[in-house]
């Protein structure tokens, strides 16, 4: 049987997902005599799509843990940090500084950036989307709209990012929660009936899963849900994935779900929505009676964030491409506005526009090639993500 067009972590440890020019610099430096050169190189970007305003920084965990063992030492700000790139006079925000020979650690540059970039964006968008349902339960649906391969990357950024559960079973094995999810339309199409596929789905799945049912498959929505509501003890709640052919005014439709059930007694039973939907057209919905968003494409096609890793120092030196700031910068953030603040000393006071004083916010995680910082589970970052967005709604 031929592989599939993947690579397994032995190929992402060994570079052979690298970008060949880096195992082009490695052979030239070791050849120059120069592999010995121990540089600072910062993980930073100078811009963030769609005219973001900040960003979640994700995927450090990932990170570490690819380079561990390596001879070489890195600081960040932490995971889940919420970062603008630029500082009020435009210098890029270092998020994670390493330091070590070239040599030892190039040849994974390509891996590393990929960890952060799309995590990060990733996780942007899910907090954005949070903000919009105005903290009411989202769900990540986006897994199959993306390669199988970086499942459980997409779940664990879009559950960091503020989502409350994943749908894939490998996403919730790394998050550390059971994955949600109601059932698709093709059990109703072959069971051949609503009735026959809800109550199979009620007699056979296991009492702790929750009741959720898919209501838009034949008929009218409200006269599925009271149909779910006949069929199912126990009932949460019903899902509308209504298409966007039959959808109409979505709120309308909502509305007079909500009312049918009310009507007739089943005032504790949810209403779920999914399909197509985003920040904005949650944003459309979300004062009307619905519990929770199902989101998909919009959260794990996130754009990726354009983070580079730039050599800063050379031999303690500052050293610099062209349009890069050099020197190796340590990180600040005002703990009221979030602007953020560099200097190129560890331990400076840097004064905030609105008044507060900027703290250092990055971290050692890594000395010598050995874990300094003690790991967070998801649930703890996701924690943290989700108290700075109580700011920035606040901003």
């Amino acid at each position: 049987m031929d592989k599939l067009f993947i690579a397994d972590e032995k190929d992402v440890r060994e570079g052979s997902t690298m970008d060949v020019y880096f195992d082009r610099t490695k052979k030239i430096l070791e050849a120059s005599g120069l592999s010995g050169i121990k540089v600072c190189a910062e993980i930073s970007g100078g811009s963030l799509p769609k005219n973001w305003k900040w960003g979640v920084f994700c995927g450090l965990e990932e990170v570490i843990r690819l380079t561990e063992g390596l001879p070489i030492s890195m600081s960040a700000i932490p995971e889940g940090t919420i970062f603008r790139p630029r500082t009020a006079d435009s210098v890029r925000v270092p998020l994670a500084n390493i330091f070590g020979a070239y040599t030892d650690f190039g040849i994974l540059e390509t891996a590393i950036l990929g960890m952060f970039c799309q995590p990060s964006g990733i996780a942007t968008a899910a907090a954005r989307t949070k903000i919009a349902a105005k903290n009411k339960t989202v769900l990540a649906f986006g897994n199959r709209r993306m390669h199988p391969a970086v499942a459980g990357v997409l779940d664990r950024s879009s559950y960091i990012g503020g989502c409350d559960s994943v749908s894939s079973i490998i996403g919730g094995r790394i998050i550390g929660r059971e994955p949600v999810g109601t059932v698709p339309h093709t059990l109703m199409l072959l069971m051949g009936s609503n009735d026959a596929a809800f109550r199979a789905f009620d007699e056979i799945i296991e009492e702790e899963v929750p009741r959720i049912m898919l209501i838009d498959t034949f008929s009218d929505e409200r006269t599925a849900a009271l149909e779910a509501c006949n069929s199912v003890r126990d009932l949460k709640g019903v899902r509308l994935d209504t298409p966007g052919s039959r959808r109409g005014n979505f709120k309308e439709l909502i509305n007079e779900v909500r009312w049918e059930l009310d009507m007739n007694g089943h005032k504790d039973v949810d209403i779920i929505v999914s399909g197509g939907l985003d920040e904005s057209s949650i944003a459309g919905i979300v004062d009307t009676s619905v519990s929770g968003f199902g989101v998909g494409t919009a959260i794990s096609n996130a754009p990726t964030l354009d983070l580079a890793m730039d050599v800063v120092e050379k031999d303690g030196q500052p050293i610099s491409k062209r349009g890069k700031f050099g020197g190796r910068k340590f990180t600040y953030r005002c703990p009221q506005c979030f602007d953020m603040g560099v200097s190129l000393k560890r331990d400076d006071r840097i004064p905030c526009g609105c008044g507060c004083e900027m703290e250092m916010i990055e971290t050692e995680v890594l000395r010598g090639g050995k874990r300094v910082c003690k790991e967070r589970t998801p649930s703890e970052i996701r924690e943290y993500v989700l108290k700075q967005l109580r700011t920035i709604g606040e901003l």
